[in-house]
């Protein structure tokens, strides 16, 4: 009897997470199999006007890594990737389909996830239900807590959390209730996998790049306004022209408004300064390589730390406190991103002139107290999933560093969670359901 044919299926939705998947098989990540398959999923809002994945530039040279490129739409279309989990009712029948459409006959298979707490990631794991699963991180999420409960019968086929090396030191808390063990992927790895992607390089010699703004189109995603989005890169521009660069390069999000890059350089110009728009559908580390910049700007986006600790750039950031204050509900999965870059990052427009270096207010957040503050965040977004960080919580809340990091909380939160910080409530039971809905009631007022 010939022995079972081993399948690795490696699901992405990114050229950002394709690049990662590339990267964890050159180092070796994963073991040997027979085949390996790159599953796309496009998850875009309307998947037939957005190119997906494989169709970007520079794709072609990363597909060497897998046997076959297979498509999650045309599997299920015509539903929606980000729409559709299967009935559990339907699963035998759907698992004996699938199994048969992408050849897989009773091949032992692994899979390769992000995201798995949401579709399409679930739905392909409960399609797929005897097989191991790797997840893998390609961003800041990666250090916050799982956003919602995970059958465990899914989040038990964890075994690891694969993820970028970002911020040194720093524990990722993503699906470690399964016991997923965390493994970063080594940089060298990524950035051979970005370069690539690339054009030749530029010189290395510092300050000659220009300022490369980052746009995120957070409008989209119902975090601003799409008038408060431009507003943000307009407090770019002008920081990056007060620091002295009068070369500017905006990196707007592929599908945000054009309008946005007209205002930006109309402001640049009128500042002295030229702002050039990037629409090449590229990656920001490829842009990292090809054009050096002195400086990088954004808000919270992963880039922003890859440039800082995989390329050495200088970075500065815009309104993460304005979006710290805004986020809700208190669990939304971006506010781990905001703090992460709200602590390590300088901000942009600190006056002082700086290098972009450096920590957020001038006094460095070492890596025992910037564990402590994401664990704090983590408990007080996550508290029944992640019980067990109450202790580091209460430490960080209670320690030097509160006050400097207190708006990464809400008095509301840190009072129901009866951490530090909040308001004492009365221990009568009845007493504390009136508090509690008073501050329901002074939260309503404040809208």
């Amino acid at each position: 009897m010939s022995p079972r044919r081993t399948t690795q299926i490696f699901c992405a939705s990114t050229l950002y997470g394709a690049v990662t998947l590339a990267a964890a098989l050159d180092s070796g990540a994963f073991g040997p199999a027979d085949r390996r398959v790159l599953l796309v999923t496009n998850n875009a809002a309307v998947p037939e006007t957005t190119p997906a994945l494989d169709t970007a530039e520079g794709f072609e040279r990363l597909r060497g890594r897998f046997d076959s490129v297979l498509s999650w739409n045309e599997t299920i279309s015509p539903l929606h990737p980000g729409g559709w989990t299967p009935r559990p009712s339907d699963l035998p029948l759907l698992q004996r389909h699938l199994r048969k459409l992408w050849d897989l006959g009773d091949d032992r298979v692994e899979l390769a996830l992000e995201s798995l707490q949401v579709t399409p990631a679930l739905a392909i794991a409960q399609l797929l239900p005897d097989a191991p699963i790797t997840v893998y991180a390609d961003g800041l999420m990666s250090y916050g807590p799982t956003r919602n409960k995970i059958d465990p019968l899914i989040g038990g086929r964890v075994g690891r959390l694969l993820h970028l090396d970002l911020v040194p030191g720093l524990a990722p808390l993503l699906l470690a209730e399964f016991g997923a063990v965390p493994e970063a992927v080594p940089t060298e790895a990524f950035t051979s996998c970005v370069d690539e992607l690339a054009g030749p390089a530029a010189p290395a010699a510092a300050g000659d790049g220009p300022a490369l703004l980052l746009g995120q189109y957070l409008a989209a995603l119902g975090l601003l306004t799409a008038a408060e989005e431009e507003e943000l890169h307009l407090r770019m521009v002008r920081g990056a022209v007060a620091r002295g660069h009068r070369s500017l390069v905006f990196k707007p999000h592929p599908t945000a408004p054009d309008a946005w890059t007209k205002t930006l350089a109309a402001e640049a110009e009128a500042l002295g300064a030229e702002l050039t728009v990037e629409d090449r559908p590229v990656l920001a580390e490829v842009l990292y390589r090809e054009i050096r910049p002195a400086l990088v700007v954004g808000c919270f986006s992963t880039a922003l730390l890859t440039a800082r600790t995989f390329y050495g750039l200088p970075v500065a950031r815009v309104g993460t406190h304005t979006l710290l204050e805004r986020l809700t509900p208190f669990q939304n999965s971006n506010r781990i991103p905001l703090t992460v870059v709200d602590a390590v990052v300088p901000p942009l427009e600190d006056g002082t002139g700086g290098t972009g270096h450096g920590p957020a207010d001038g006094a460095a957040i070492g890596t025992a107290e910037l564990n402590d503050l994401v664990a704090a965040v983590g408990f007080a977004m996550q508290p029944k999933i992640r019980p067990e960080l109450r202790e580091p919580a209460v430490r960080h809340l209670s320690g030097p560093l509160a006050e400097r990091t207190r708006h990464h909380f809400t008095r509301r939160r840190l009072t129901v969670l009866n951490l530090p910080g909040g308001i004492p409530l009365p221990r009568h039971p009845r007493v504390r359901r009136l508090a509690r809905r008073a501050l329901r009631l002074r939260k309503a007022l404040k809208r």
